[in-house]
């Protein structure tokens, strides 16, 4: 059975989204959250466990979660600067 033109794009493009998912989801760790403070900057936050999976923002209150349901990182921020983390299911 051969796989076509449009068949072999898709897979490719299926491992190439996993291997992304995989990449993001590994910077959602223990280690990584012990690394982060209170008073850090959100650049500082990004470069440990990279882009937000979401934010929201109510009354200059910046809200941001790593992860997923199952496990994952939040972070709020105030001024641009951390003022509370949560962390749930990490190893």
């Amino acid at each position: 059975m051969s796989v076509s033109h449009r068949q072999r794009g898709r897979m490719r493009a299926v491992a190439v989204l996993t291997m992304l998912l995989l990449a993001c989801s590994q910077k959602v760790s223990l280690d990584n959250f012990n690394r982060l403070r209170v008073g850090q900057s959100y650049e500082e936050v990004r470069e440990i466990v990279g882009d937000p999976a979401s934010c929201d923002e109510m009354v200059g209150l910046r809200n941001c979660s790593w992860g997923n349901h199952e496990r994952g990182i939040r972070v709020s921020f105030l001024a641009g600067k951390v003022v509370m983390l949560a962390a749930h299911n990490l190893q």
